[in-house]
């Protein structure tokens, strides 16, 4: 793959998709989470938390003892999570681990008004602080603009334009 340089340092492409992908997860952090091989195969919408500037996880929940999720969810447990940037210009899906984690100094670190909003504060019976361990990911960057169809147009191949949007990372 060829060799890209940022800040000073050479990158490889697929070095970059997942530089893309933290900035996105950081700027719109909501990812459609569940259970792998749940009952209901349901995921839900959370809003996702990293802790100090970092670009690996482990990605962190608040979420209810009340929520469905929590409910299925027994020890630590395979989860899937799924992303789409603002924008639409990045895509991921993202596999690890699961688990409630309610950690106080993470929770302090990590608490804001957005979150203070939905609870009776940090000692709330209802709150429960969830970590995601991703192990890998597979990330997309969006392969239509305009630049793609005026080529698509005249002959060229999108498929072999879009190859190097696309990378399989490891995150663990």
């Amino acid at each position: 793959m060829p060799c890209h340089t940022l800040k000073g340092k050479k990158m490889t492409r697929t070095q970059e998709i997942e530089d893309k992908f933290w900035a996105a997860l950081r700027s719109d952090m909501t990812i459609m989470l569940g259970l792998d091989g749940s009952h209901s195969q349901k995921t839900r919408p959370m809003t996702a938390q990293l802790d100090g500037d970092e670009d690996h996880g482990p990605i962190w929940f608040f979420g209810s003892r009340d929520s469905g999720l929590v409910h299925e969810l027994s020890g630590t447990q395979g989860a899937i999570g799924s992303f789409m940037s603002k924008g639409h210009d990045v895509f991921a899906t993202l596999r690890g681990t699961l688990t409630v984690d309610n950690d106080r100094a993470v929770i302090d670190r990590l608490w804001n008004p957005f979150v203070a909003a939905w609870y009776e504060g940090k000692d709330d019976p209802k709150l429960v602080l969830l970590r995601f361990d991703a192990e890998d990911a597979e990330i997309w960057l969006d392969g239509s603009s305009i630049l793609a169809g005026l080529k698509m147009l005249f002959g060229s191949d999108p498929k072999a334009d879009y190859k190097d949007n696309v990378a399989k990372v490891s995150l663990a």
